[in-house]
């Protein structure tokens, strides 16, 4: 969605939808559930998911993009978390959504 379009939503409206397309592939599911339990690099990532190195950075790329995970750089490797105040946040929006009443 065009940016100028975004701004026609609330705050909630577009962390919904910016969760909705981060969590549109299983791949993305998968990483943020192994990343829920330790901090990871790709490599470590590669052994766990049935996918190419680079589709898991392509992966990663998009995480990253929605402010679901973080990366830390060590030495030659960057290792990957979940981004715990951006994921509370999208927490309480899908909380919010959710729990609106109908009209």
């Amino acid at each position: 969605m065009a940016e100028a379009k975004k701004n026609q939503f609330n705050q909630t409206h577009n962390d919904v939808s910016d969760l909705g397309k981060a969590l549109s592939h299983p791949a993305r599911v998968m990483i943020l559930e192994i990343l829920a339990q330790e901090n990871q690099c790709v490599g470590d990532l590669v052994e766990r998911i049935p996918l190419a190195q680079s589709t898991i950075s392509q992966h990663i790329k998009e995480l990253k993009k929605h402010g679901l995970i973080l990366a830390e750089s060590r030495g030659q490797q960057s290792f990957y978390c979940i981004n715990h105040p951006r994921y509370q946040q999208l927490q309480l929006a899908m909380a919010q959504f959710f729990n609106k009443k109908s009209v």
